[in-house]
């Protein structure tokens, strides 16, 4: 079928819009602790049943000890710190900017790759993250009382988003390291490698949001969501459309398009997420709010196609 790696990849950008919402929603109702640690819960749950029905063994197969160490560290960085302030972020400005400002986690990604792996850096990844920078400004600044330009969204909230791209982008080549290290075993589809590292990031993730959760309100706000079934919903429907389906058809998609194309595809959810954020949560869409979107997305696509 002509398209299919690019309709996949579009599919991939609406599944992240999903989850964004969802995330944001999740995070208002439950809690940002305690949605991650349900998320975390159900990725491991949904990982077992993947490999007990691909190698008929729920147990990750392939990995390494240098592999389960960085992946480990690709959790705590991506998930635990990351995932965190993401969704902060999404309690105080909404996801609609937050995703906004994860533009910028190829920036971020390509200084990480530069250096730990000893990436070039070219000049379009430069001009890539001039363009990027400038969408996102072009969105979040207005016209202030005293100044000409102000930042129109809460300080904190926008520290949040801007840590929560630096960490996936930091995490997504650590992830990139660790994968390296993988000793595929017999049987084994290339295609599921994701899948297990993805479980051993879960294990960071679930011990890091416990004992942040423990520490900060104990186990009372875990208890209570276990009970409340719409919080738990949304939670799943968060886990399926994110980290597992995301995941999954975003591999799916390299393989039947470019990466770079299959890449600036699924990261069109700062325009997909417009309308569903006015629908939803009545965030008033602007021109400048548009504009900036669509210029923060030709960013990221020159990293790709650059």
């Amino acid at each position: 079928m002509n398209y299919l790696g690019e309709l996949i990849s579009i599919g991939v950008a609406f599944s992240w819009t999903a989850t964004a919402l969802l995330s944001e929603f999740g995070s208002k109702r439950l809690g940002n602790l305690t949605l991650n640690v349900l998320r975390m819960l159900f990725a491991l749950f949904f990982s077992l049943v993947l490999f007990m029905l691909v190698m008929g063994n729920p147990l990750p197969p392939g990995a390494t000890p240098e592999a389960c160490g960085w992946m480990l560290l690709s959790g705590l960085v991506g998930y635990v710190i990351g995932d965190f302030c993401l969704f902060q972020c999404y309690i105080i400005i909404g996801s609609r900017y937050g995703q906004l400002f994860m533009t910028l986690a190829p920036l971020a990604a390509a200084l990480m790759a530069w250096i730990t792996m000893g990436q070039q850096m070219t000049l379009m990844s430069v001009v890539a993250m001039f363009v990027t920078l400038l969408g996102i400004s072009i969105s979040v600044m207005g016209r202030g009382e005293h100044h000409r330009l102000s930042l129109k969204l809460p300080i904190n909230g926008v520290i949040f988003a801007v840590g929560a791209a630096l960490c996936q982008g930091v995490g997504l080549v650590l992830s990139k390291i660790g994968m390296d290290h993988y000793a595929p075993v017999a049987g084994m589809p290339e295609w599921l490698i994701p899948f297990s590292a993805n479980f051993y990031r879960c294990v960071a993730g679930i011990v890091g949001f416990f004992l942040l959760l423990y520490l900060h309100e104990g186990t009372a706000p875990l208890r209570e969501a276990v009970h409340d079934r719409k919080g738990l919903l949304v939670a799943t429907a968060t886990t399926i459309f994110g980290p597992f389906v995301g995941v999954g058809f975003s591999l799916m998609a390299v393989q039947y398009t470019a990466a770079g194309i299959a890449s600036t595809l699924m990261a069109m959810t700062p325009i997909i997420i417009l309308l569903p954020s006015y629908w939803l949560f009545h965030q008033r869409i602007t021109w400048k709010a548009v504009l900036g979107a669509v210029i923060s997305v030709v960013g990221v696509s020159l990293f790709f196609l650059g």
